[in-house]
């Protein structure tokens, strides 16, 4: 038999969720609503009519679910923080009961010797917030700041690792421009706008959680970076290749990692905005030192210059609509990579999430890696014993691991990888019609089940190495 492929001994083996995804009890203990309560609950927004009022209990469920990871052998796990269950209207003192379920979880999680991150922002802004502006206006970065020295002071003396915000590029371009993500709105230049104060967010953000957090604890912040392919060489299409790289990836890591945007990108964007939300100092304030940094990958993108007079196509995988979260970038073309694909349409390439490492390999040296989620939908359903076989997520996760050692003996210092996700759960806008989860949860009765995958990866985490080839059992 070939010999396995051996991951380094003090290697992380997670998982991940998020608050409106999985916790429901959206009105206990003083929560009030967030932006995704209020879109949810708007008709013709979410698949279904499907809201994360019960999602899957975890606010209730939470030591049985911290149960269930330790059976699985994990000793990591990546969850995030409601900001209007903590800060109801996103500002002001905190409600210590919604920080009491959170300082119980990280009880529960340390218990068991699983390691928490805690991500403070994964899209839920307290409705209050976006009734003021939202992320378009620049308060909302100071509101932030706060709350995240709120949570900094409670937890800080239990939680080493801490997520400032995920995915940032969801939050300001299908939130404020395509509007397929809470709060729904679709204006380019309110997305652009928003992408700024997520940046001046992070930063101030990150000098709060210093103020008060122990020397040891590290700092991260997770970027779902996209894998931009040109369709061919032609000078249009890598134009088009760069143009977008610039929108999913320089807007955020430019100020957060270099202290500047791509001078292209206020080009590229002129006829959108004129950039004037940026003030003297707010580059300064998003370049904060990181301990870490994380990296959300699922697909990559492929683009070329739309023909001369039609309308650019969309095949983005971002959802479906009329507005695009591309500003300027109308005459840009997405395409559906080839290959096999996932329920959500994504196509299965582990080549990416090895660029995409060694890409923040080059352009961080001496920064830590952690893939913070990657994972996939399939149409999972038990067998008449109950039994869930996944062998498709089995061999996603097989190829997506094997990426990441390749990195790790290409160069890259990546220390930890988080399986998206734990659970099946409220998908945002895709309702509870895609199921990502390594454990099955049936929703009418909340029994949750681990599938072949929970049990393949347990297996992996506990000899800490990968078979080097795939077997579905």
């Amino acid at each position: 038999m070939p010999e396995p492929i051996t991951f380094p001994a003090d290697f992380l083996w997670g998982a991940a969720t998020s608050a409106y995804q999985i916790e429901g009890a959206v009105r206990e203990d003083g929560r009030t609503p967030s932006i995704w309560d209020t879109f949810s609950h708007t008709p013709g927004r979410t698949a279904g009519g499907d809201t994360g009022d019960i999602a899957v209990e975890h606010y209730h469920r939470y030591r049985d679910d911290v149960a269930l990871m330790a059976s699985l052998g994990l000793n990591a796990y990546r969850f995030s923080v409601s900001w209007s269950r903590v800060q109801p209207t996103g500002r002001g003192p905190a409600v210590q009961r919604g920080l009491d379920f959170y300082r119980r979880l990280v009880d529960e999680l340390l218990a068991r010797d699983i390691r928490p991150a805690l991500t403070l922002y994964h899209w839920d802004l307290p409705q209050e917030l976006e009734d003021a502006g939202g992320w378009p206006v620049r308060e909302t970065a100071y509101r932030f700041a706060e709350y995240a020295g709120i949570v900094g002071e409670a937890l800080g003396d239990r939680v080493s690792s801490w997520i400032t915000l995920n995915e940032p590029w969801c939050s300001a371009f299908l939130g404020y421009g395509s509007g397929v993500h809470a709060p729904g709105r679709t204006d380019p230049a309110a997305a652009l706008h928003a992408a700024h104060h997520l940046n001046l967010a992070h930063g101030l953000g990150t000098q709060a959680l210093r103020a008060v957090l122990p020397a040891r604890a590290r700092v991260a912040v997770s970027l779902n970076s996209a894998v931009v392919r040109a369709v061919s060489d032609d000078p249009r299409d890598q134009d088009a290749r760069r143009r977008i790289d610039h929108l999913a990836n320089g807007v955020f890591h430019g100020p957060m990692l270099h202290g500047a945007y791509p001078e292209d990108l206020f080009a590229d964007t002129a006829r959108v905005t004129d950039w004037s939300c940026v003030r003297e100092g707010d580059l300064a304030a998003a370049h904060q030192p990181l301990d870490a940094l994380g990296l959300n990958y699922y697909t990559p993108s492929l683009v070329s210059a739309a023909p001369e007079g039609s309308r650019s196509r969309r095949a983005d995988g971002h959802g479906a609509s009329d507005h695009s979260p591309w500003p300027g970038s109308d005459d840009v073309a997405f395409h559906q990579t080839p290959g096999e694909r996932t329920e959500m349409g994504w196509t299965i390439d582990a080549t990416g999430l090895h660029e995409l490492i060694m890409r923040y390999t080059h352009e961080a040296p001496g920064l830590p890696l952690y893939v913070t989620e990657n994972g996939a939908a399939y149409d999972d359903k038990p067998d008449p014993e109950g039994r869930v076989h996944d062998p498709e997520r089995i061999a996603y996760l097989h190829q997506h691991l094997a990426a990441v050692r390749r990195a790790i003996t290409d160069g890259a210092d990546v220390r930890g990888y988080y399986l998206w996700s734990l659970l099946d759960n409220f998908e945002w806008s895709y309702g509870y019609g895609k199921r990502f989860g390594a454990v099955y949860v049936d929703y009418e009765t909340q029994v949750r089940t681990p599938k072949s995958s929970a049990h393949w990866y347990a297996g992996v985490a506990s000899a800490g190495e990968l078979p080097r080839e795939y077997a579905a059992d």
